[in-house]
């Protein structure tokens, strides 16, 4: 698994408590004395994945270098609702002032990686790979794709200077599936894969003859996209995306795809119920 850069993770986190911090905590400091240490348990009020204890980590003790944190869980674990997940000691000044941006990115962390686990259990039985796309939040992208990958899932390209990906408005610009396919394969490097989207069977034809490494059926139903994958089968990679949800993932898995990309599992995961309690 590709781990989380910690020059990324100390800069995001840095971002958000100075949103949050601002000048300072006057709550904190005006009702807790600065001497006084304290014992916090992270807690799921909610069964879920957990993801985001590194960063959890990294928000704490960049507000203060002493405070520690003991895992009962790791990420990538599943925690039953009442479960502890961690258990946090320091000062208690900083503790309370590190709290809601350390669970906001538990909270946001931990829902895409359970909202991902439940598309993984979805199509088991199958070949098929559920993968992310570059609906994410802005700054947040490498936090929620190391999300997905410990629900289960796997990454798609982490922006657009690591794949090609050619859409419907890049072929509408180049004139044809096959003047886009090939003048990609004409110039990009060896080590990229050159991808098309599709939306018939033509299409599909085109890209293959002009050389395409993998093809994107886009928003195709279930029927074409089985006469699709049987028509390009070890000839291309096959990826299914447009309208994917919990309740037709496995039908869409089942019509032999090799891919299924979801950008709801980091545009529309809901937060898992994460709390700290003081002890």
């Amino acid at each position: 698994m590709i781990e989380l850069n910690p020059i990324y993770v100390d800069r995001v986190v840095t971002a958000a408590l100075e949103e949050d911090i601002g000048a300072g905590d006057i709550t904190t400091a005006l009702t807790v004395p600065d001497h006084v240490n304290a014992v916090g348990v992270i807690l799921a009020k909610e069964a879920g994945v957990i993801a985001g204890l590194e960063v959890a980590q990294a928000v704490f003790q960049t507000v203060d270098l002493c405070v520690t944190i003991d895992g009962r869980a790791k990420d990538g674990d599943t925690v039953p609702a009442g479960g502890q997940i961690a258990i946090v000691s320091g000062n208690a000044r900083a503790i309370l002032t590190g709290e809601r941006v350390a669970l906001n990115f538990l909270q946001r962390m931990s829902g895409i990686a359970t909202f991902t686990s439940r598309f993984v259990e979805q199509i088991a039985h199958t070949k098929a790979k559920i993968i992310d796309t570059r609906k994410t939040t802005p700054g947040l992208r490498a936090l929620e794709k190391y999300a997905v990958r410990l629900g289960g899932g796997h990454n798609h390209r982490f922006g657009l200077f690591d794949g090609i990906l050619i859409k419907d408005n890049h072929i509408a610009a180049a004139g044809s599936v096959r003047q886009a396919v090939e003048a990609a394969k004409a110039n990009a490097p060896h080590t990229l894969r050159v991808e098309v989207e599709v939306t018939n069977l033509d299409q599909l034809h085109e890209a293959i003859a002009a050389g395409a490494d993998a093809v994107l059926l886009d928003n195709m139903p279930r029927e074409l996209m089985r006469q699709a994958v049987e028509l390009g089968q070890g000839k291309v990679i096959f990826e299914a995306s447009g309208g994917v949800t919990l309740a037709n993932v496995r039908e869409i898995a089942e019509t032999g795809v090799d891919l299924i990309s979801v950008g709801a599992l980091t545009h529309s995961a809901a937060a898992l119920n994460i709390s700290l309690e003081l002890r």
